[in-house]
């Protein structure tokens, strides 16, 4: 079975954000902001793995867009933690940048291509 390298790339990059969230709250005692970042991290990947599962083009859509409004959250969160000082999350920040880019180009393509299927009927 082929492997769809956005839901591969969002479940390392949730299980990095689950490794991450452990750290800040073992060692930094930090539990607000880990818990804020935890939520909307692992929520891509879920959004995405739901949009797969979409009945129509506008439900995949719905969920997508979904996913890259989390992947905003977290970028914001990982910016706030490291801005703070609390944790460097540059490795982190460059990760959800890529995920941001990969689902921009879904949204794109998917926009476009249910332009052309509605301009042909």
């Amino acid at each position: 079975m082929k492997q769809n390298v956005l839901l591969e790339k969002t479940f390392t990059f949730a299980v990095d954000i689950v490794k991450l969230a452990q750290q800040l709250q073992q060692t930094n005692k930090e539990y607000v902001l880990s818990r804020q970042l935890l939520k909307s991290a692992t929520s891509i990947g879920a959004n995405a793995e739901e949009a797969m599962a979409g009945h129509s083009t506008a439900d995949f859509l719905s969920k997508i867009i979904i996913a890259h409004k989390e992947a905003r959250e977290t970028k914001y969160w990982l910016r706030l933690i490291t801005a703070s000082k609390i944790q460097d999350c540059t490795s982190y920040l460059n990760s959800v940048d890529e995920l941001l880019r990969i689902i921009s180009a879904v949204i794109i393509t998917t926009k476009k291509n249910n332009e052309i299927f509605k301009k042909e009927t």
